[in-house]
């Protein structure tokens, strides 16, 4: 299995998904034209990952802003992590990062919370 990388840009944020050290983070901003498009790839490598993972998978979100479509594939992204952690393959925790005056980065993080069934961390930076 490969590490995914994408390359940041101003309109799609930085992904490193690493099955070597198991920290997958996203990172930037998230307002791509065609939301489903960008994340599939980090969807399937999660499919293909949930085959073997390792032990322990730290996941970071470290996102200025994202849109309303990028908010959707997030939560594909974090149900498909629910299934992983329910599993017992790999201890899931995520970390959600927000800056200390941005209040709807921080409610986001807690919105997600409330709907997946993760250990889930509100990280102010």
């Amino acid at each position: 299995m490969e590490i995914l990388t994408i390359e940041g840009t101003n309109k799609t944020p930085k992904v490193l998904f690493n099955c070597e050290t198991g920290v997958l983070e996203i990172s930037g901003k998230s307002i791509p034209e065609n939301s489903f498009g960008f994340y599939q790839p980090m969807l399937s490598w999660i499919d293909n990952y949930s085959i073997q993972p390792i032990a322990k998978t730290d996941v970071r979100i470290i996102l200025e802003y994202f849109n309303t479509s990028s908010s959707k594939c997030l939560l594909d992204i974090f149900r498909k992590l629910e299934i992983l952690n329910k599993s017992g393959k790999s201890n899931i925790n995520i970390l959600w990062h927000y800056e200390a005056d941005d209040e709807d980065m921080m409610e986001a993080g807690q919105d997600y919370n409330s709907l997946v069934d993760i250990p889930f961390q509100l990280v102010k930076i």
